[in-house]
């Protein structure tokens, strides 16, 4: 080996070895195991508490006289249902360690992974969709409600934000129904695309599904901005009343200043630790959104499969819900940790 490439490996190893030895790569770590963890237990949760309901889905094969007794019990042993629940669930496990099988669709009969996946997209745009909207939205209001606190604009946004967090989720999804009615043909309600999706150019397929994202992204996005507008407000003031804060007036500084560049960044630390929780909400929210706008997402995909009792289907969408919301949480610690250096990753829980 010559001395070029032993110089190589050597810088290699070493970079390597920083990286395993890296805060941030020993934080990612632990947080990989507690989630994997935290995922085993959700999931025997959900697969008994499932299991605590009467009936499955053989049942409800039952009351169909075209299916022979015989049918149904060969359905039974096929589906591994003629077991005991906790070999069931056991089996399901061993299944996805060993193959990464999550179990056919006792609806669809297909792979329960593959139908997951082409969910997961339409979810996840939905979701990240309106997350952008209500940061964009509630933090700015937030600073002006601060800035003007107990004046007319921040009374106005105060009960703008009362208003938003007292209606509940499907109440705001039938009133933007109605007025899609109402204002039809301008919001297109149901599905994710038009009839002639296929036939339009990329820009004009961007384009429509963007038009048909804009009703449940406001569905979605009501709750969630009334609240963080009034976290954003509530942690604004408190900086303001901080001590450095008056000493930057005293010298002279314009308010804008101030306010964005030494208020702003600190209030925003607390923010950034509602983002995965923030996900985690949103992703209980879209749910109900995409029953009621037709939404082909994983939300609508798990209704439908509770209310056909669709064992593995469901189990896997709980899953794949899990482990999304552990990942809004990573994210948003490190997040955290970039917007603020002095924070210690290890300090977080």
């Amino acid at each position: 080996m010559n001395t070029t490439s032993r110089s190589y490996w050597e810088t290699s190893l070493d970079w390597l070895q920083r990286l395993v030895t890296s805060d941030n790569f020993l934080f990612v770590l632990k947080r990989i195991l507690q989630a994997l963890l935290t995922v085993l237990l959700a999931s025997a949760l959900s697969f008994f508490i499932i299991k605590l309901s009467p009936g499955d889905y053989i049942d409800t094969l039952r009351q169909n006289p075209k299916i022979s007794p015989e049918r149904i019990e060969e359905l039974r042993r096929q589906f591994g249902l003629d077991k005991s629940n906790i070999e069931q669930y056991l089996l399901w496990l061993r299944n996805i360690v060993t193959r990464g099988d999550f179990g056919t669709s006792f609806v669809y009969q297909r792979s329960v992974a593959s139908l997951i996946w082409e969910r997961i997209p339409a979810t996840l745009l939905l979701a990240i969709s309106s997350l952008i909207a209500t940061w964009a939205i509630a933090i700015p209001l937030g600073i002006i409600a601060a800035v003007n606190q107990n004046r007319f604009a921040d009374r106005v946004l105060q009960v703008i934000s009362y208003i938003g967090q007292g209606f509940p989720s499907f109440i705001t999804a039938l009133l933007l129904l109605i007025f899609a009615q109402i204002t039809s043909p301008v919001f297109p309600v149901g599905g994710m695309t038009s009839i002639n999706h296929d036939e339009l150019s990329f820009f004009g397929k961007a384009l429509d599904i963007t038009w048909h994202m804009i009703l449940p992204t406001v569905a979605l996005s009501i709750t969630s901005f009334a609240g963080l507008q009034r976290i954003a407000r509530g942690q604004l003031l408190d900086v303001l009343r901080q001590d450095y804060i008056r000493t930057a007036r005293a010298k002279g500084l314009p308010e804008n200043v101030v306010i964005y560049v030494h208020a702003l960044r600190n209030a925003i630390n607390p923010l950034i630790t509602l983002l995965g929780f923030e996900l985690s909400n949103l992703l209980a929210g879209a749910f109900i959104t995409e029953f009621f706008f037709n939404w082909p997402g994983l939300g609508r995909l798990t209704l439908q499969a509770v209310n056909a009792k669709d064992l593995y289907l469901v189990m896997a969408s709980l899953v794949m819900s899990a482990i999304l919301l552990i990942i809004g949480n990573l994210v948003a610690d490190l997040l955290l940790k970039f917007a603020d250096p002095r924070i210690r990753l290890e300090n977080l829980n």
